[in-house]
């Protein structure tokens, strides 16, 4: 596979996913971020403005999305609207990358979680690095595996999803950076 063949499917937004961004277009990846009206962003590159029908593609009854999360989520349109954009992230993605936190329940920490839970869902490849932990994990369909010993994950297929915590420590950073470095260089 040539790296021209690649796209990061991720929201653009603050944080990880703007981390994910910078790396994609270091290394010459095409990016596609996928966003509503209104919503802030600080990733320009490859924008994809989602309307008012494609978003109802990617509704999810937030009855639902609580009692999977263990949390309860409002009934607010800007989390409504996120959760549809990032089900266009997952949905997008062949495997699925995210920053964040791993909760004892097995969930990720925030709205981050409902991706991982989808791509869960749909049995995508999963990869989390937590950050409270210093490692990268993996989803085997029953539980995390810790990615130990030159075993970190490899982006293996052309269309992957980035995404994760508004807040990345430099940890997550790092990870985000030497994730690209190990497929890329």
């Amino acid at each position: 596979m040539k790296k021209e063949d690649f796209i990061l499917f991720s929201g653009g937004a603050k944080g990880a996913e703007a981390e994910f961004g910078a790396n994609a277009e270091r290394f010459g990846i095409e990016e596609v971020n996928f966003t509503f009206e209104g919503h802030n962003i600080v990733r320009q590159r490859g924008l994809r403005v989602l309307n008012h029908e494609e978003l109802k593609n990617g509704d999810v009854s937030l009855e639902y999305v609580s009692r999977l999360m263990n949390r309860r989520y409002t009934e607010s349109l800007t989390l409504r609207r996120v959760l549809q954009s990032i089900w266009y992230q997952i949905n997008s993605g062949q495997e699925i990358y995210v920053i964040g936190e791993i909760l004892e329940d097995k969930t990720i920490k925030g709205g981050t979680g409902w991706g991982a839970e989808f791509a869960k869902i749909c049995n995508k490849p999963l990869y989390v690095f937590d950050q409270k932990r210093n490692a990268w994990f993996s989803w085997n369909q029953i539980d995390w595996c810790e990615c130990k010993g030159g075993d970190e994950p490899i982006i293996s297929h052309i269309h992957f999803a980035g995404t994760g915590s508004r807040f990345p420590e430099e940890n997550g950073k790092k990870a985000i950076k030497e994730l690209f470095e190990r497929t890329f260089s």
